[in-house]
């Protein structure tokens, strides 16, 4: 189920950044999520007439996986028509922050509305959830209309390799999206041990669960208006040299907590810091970027942290069986802040981050 959901979204990232960079992005993301609402629409109905074939079900889940890798980078690429290059990095926080929010509040809500109304139901909701996304791509209005320079390679993998290419240029592109895959190796995976922690060592009910779960976007909610209120004073190459290795300890802490009370402060934590560094290094990418690359370059930055979440997701899962939950929760998080350590300590390799555009 997992690789059905996100191998798509990797494979077809190169044409989702492709058209991205050939059409305007605010159409396209109409066009997607037109799409993938129908997508949600066809699982509830073959949930609802009692087609529960797990092939169905894992060919549709493969669908909007697909859609999600064309649709991603229009969307990344779409937040500085929105706002002026001085609010780059609020924008972004809040980006991140919805996200954030989403993906740690979205399974306590589902898993309500299993309980009490079935899956049907989670189904329908997500698919009418859809419909306020499409409302709110219709009624805003982009800052201006970037124009759209055709590459001059044709085929989407010359089209990709030549923003590969483009990025290497780019030592600030290269060390965020290093960053980024590096916390999606290391750090995300680990909150997949939330429902084992809270069943197997905190020994809580379901309502401490959906609080366990939610703590990292409580976190992240907390530190996103401290994060944008300070855009004009913090510096993103600070903001990863700090908040990298605590939130590689924040992981570590969750590994080692025997209470309910400290696996929540830590996930707290752990929330706010990814956000403040996936902020930071996504604002760098934004900054640095040629538009005419933009969307193919945030498309290889979400393919890379996508990639980079299943492959660490999978290793932490062999591990934890094979070695034990806490060893392997423990090392994951003391693992990430000892590359960040490595990463604070090479004199200007972070400073990049605050490079300003065309710099080399």
């Amino acid at each position: 189920s997992t690789f059905a959901q996100f191998l798509p979204g990797v494979l077809f990232g190169p044409t989702g950044g492709s058209m991205a960079d050939r059409f305007d992005r605010r159409r396209l993301l109409i066009f997607t999520q037109t799409l993938m609402a129908v997508a949600a629409f066809m699982m509830w109905v073959a949930w609802t007439i009692g087609a529960h074939s797990p092939t169905l079900i894992l060919a549709l889940v493969a669908v909007s996986g697909t859609l999600t890798g064309l649709n991603s980078p229009s969307w990344q690429a779409f937040v500085p028509a929105l706002v002026p290059r001085a609010d780059l990095l609020s924008a972004v926080t809040l980006n991140s922050l919805q996200f954030n929010a989403a993906r740690a509040l979205g399974p306590t809500a589902a898993g309500i509305v299993l309980a009490t109304l079935g899956a049907g139901a989670a189904f329908l909701f997500n698919a009418i959830s859809f419909g306020f996304v499409l409302l709110a791509l219709v009624v805003m209005r982009q800052r201006d209309t970037m124009d759209r320079l055709r590459a001059a390679e044709r085929g989407v993998v010359r089209q990709f390799a030549s923003a590969l290419r483009y990025a290497r240029t780019q030592p600030g592109i290269e060390i965020s999206i290093m960053v980024a895959a590096l916390i999606a190796f290391l750090g995300n995976p680990v909150t997949q041990f939330t429902v084992v922690y809270a069943e197997d060592v905190y020994h809580v009910g379901k309502v401490a669960f959906g609080v366990l779960s939610a703590a990292m976007g409580i976190g992240a909610a907390i530190a996103a208006p401290l994060i944008s209120g300070w855009d004009a004073v913090l510096r993103r190459a600070s903001i990863v040299r700090w908040v990298l290795p605590a939130y590689g300890l924040s992981c570590a802490l969750f590994g080692v907590s025997s209470s309910f009370a400290l696996g929540f402060v830590a996930l707290f934590l752990a929330g706010a810091g990814f956000l403040a560094v996936i902020s930071a290094t996504n604002t760098a990418v934004q900054v640095l970027v040629a538009d005419q690359f933009r969307g193919r370059i945030m498309a290889a930055r979400v393919m890379s942290f996508t990639l980079a979440y299943s492959i660490g997701g999978l290793l932490q899962g062999w591990s934890a069986a094979h070695l034990g939950l806490r060893v392997t929760v423990t090392g994951a998080g003391l693992l990430l802040c000892a590359a960040g350590v490595a990463l604070a300590v090479r004199p200007g390799r972070l400073q990049r981050l605050d490079d300003l555009p065309g710099a080399t």
